[in-house]
């Protein structure tokens, strides 16, 4: 045997030494690396759980928003309500500023300088009504219709031509833009 094939005994307790501390190495290396993957596990359920923080978060915060949206659309509404006439009211100031003033003036003043400041007051007040689309409907001789007539009364046609058709107004009807605000009182033919 040449000395190169003989295995001396040193060598061979170096060869086990270093494979043991191999194997020794290996074990410490396989809890960490186990470690590390369950690390990596518990990002991934902290990644779910962030998503999930996140997700709520935004549900929240969409919740928040649209109770804010609808308190602010109720309010706005309630505002819409309580000053819905105000335009309006604010035009017919002037008409009962001109009324107080002719009931003050009317002391001493004759029937007929008070008929006529009357009328103008009137036609003052007709014209800012219709400025903000109040139209009078007339019925005189018009067909009875349900939808623009109230029938107060049928009474026998004077003519054979008025039956259905409405013989007197007891009360003006009106409209606003188009729709009914007040249906006419009507006396019917029939």
């Amino acid at each position: 045997m040449n000395e190169e094939d003989a295995v001396r005994p040193e060598d061979q307790a170096n060869e086990d030494h270093t494979a043991q501390a191999e194997a020794a190495q290996e074990e410490q290396e396989a809890p960490q690396e186990d470690t590390v993957q369950a690390a990596e596990g518990d990002e991934g359920a902290a990644d779910s759980d962030g998503d999930a923080d996140v997700w709520r978060d935004k549900y929240l915060r969409l919740y928040a928003e649209f109770d804010n949206f609808r308190k602010r659309t109720m309010r706005e509404r309630g505002d819409l309500v309580r000053s819905a006439g105000r335009d309006v009211m604010e035009a017919l100031l002037p008409v009962l500023d001109d009324f107080e003033r002719a009931l003050a003036a009317g002391e001493g003043q004759e029937l007929e300088q008070m008929k006529e400041g009357y009328l103008l007051i009137g036609q003052k007040m007709r014209g800012i009504l219709e400025s903000k689309g109040l139209q009078r409907m007339e019925a005189k001789d018009a067909t009875f219709d349900t939808d623009l007539h109230e029938a107060i009364t049928q009474i026998p046609a004077p003519e054979p031509s008025m039956v259905g058709k409405v013989v007197d107004v007891v009360e003006p009807g009106y409209k606003l833009h188009d729709s009914v605000l007040r249906f006419a009182k009507v006396v019917v033919g029939n």
